[in-house]
């Protein structure tokens, strides 16, 4: 079973999942048309940039060869939208905002749907579905793995080799088959290794 989220309580995961691939140096939500992204991070996560504002062009450049892709977990994407989590809303924010810049974000529709849920019922102060689905298509400019029969499977072959829970095991899955390096994740054991992907709890 998911650990509390402080007082959040996390609600069952759903399995159903979209994906959206790179394709080759550009990622299709990084688009101009998609500027939005980059406007209304900036107001909703004020004060994170020195000056208020975003480095000119950060959003529109290709990833660099020395990217390295990292995975959120739900936990860290809700401590982002909470203010009333003051210490780990702060650090929480900063990662997303290096993510952001940097291009490296990769999540789950599993994620999206358990961020929505909790930000529209589960905090002191909960969001407008309006901007829920705001905030949701934002990340959706991310990497977004999908839950396909094969990430289903072998999520369900790494809860037998490990002491996942089952919903676990289909974020870390999700980790993996998003080629990812890193799992930012308060759930999980900080350190811990799955393959090439580490767990890592930013908040340690």
């Amino acid at each position: 079973m998911r650990r509390l989220l402080g007082k959040h309580g996390y609600l069952p995961r759903s399995v159903v999942f979209r994906f959206r691939h790179f394709y080759g140096a550009s990622w299709p939500g990084w688009s101009k048309k998609r500027a939005v992204t980059q406007r209304r991070a900036s107001r909703r996560f004020d004060g994170f940039v020195e000056g208020g504002h975003w480095a000119a062009g950060a959003w529109f450049r290709g990833r660099s060869c020395t990217t390295v892709s990292s995975f959120v977990d739900t936990n860290i994407l809700i401590y982002a939208e909470d203010r009333d989590a003051l210490a780990k809303h702060e650090v929480a924010r900063e990662l997303v905002i290096q993510l952001w810049e940097k291009r490296e974000g990769v999540v789950s529709v599993q994620v999206l749907q358990e961020l929505y849920v909790n930000v529209t019922r589960k905090l002191k102060k909960p969001v407008t579905s309006a901007k829920a689905l705001e905030i949701i298509r934002e990340y959706l400019t991310w990497t977004v793995v999908d839950n396909t029969g094969a990430l289903l499977t072998s999520a369900i072959v790494l809860q037998q080799r490990t002491r996942l829970s089952f919903w676990d095991s289909l974020i870390v899955q999700a980790a993996i088959d998003g080629g990812c390096d890193r799992l930012y994740s308060e759930d999980l054991n900080p350190g811990q290794r799955f393959g090439e992907v580490v767990v890592i709890n930013p908040f340690a």
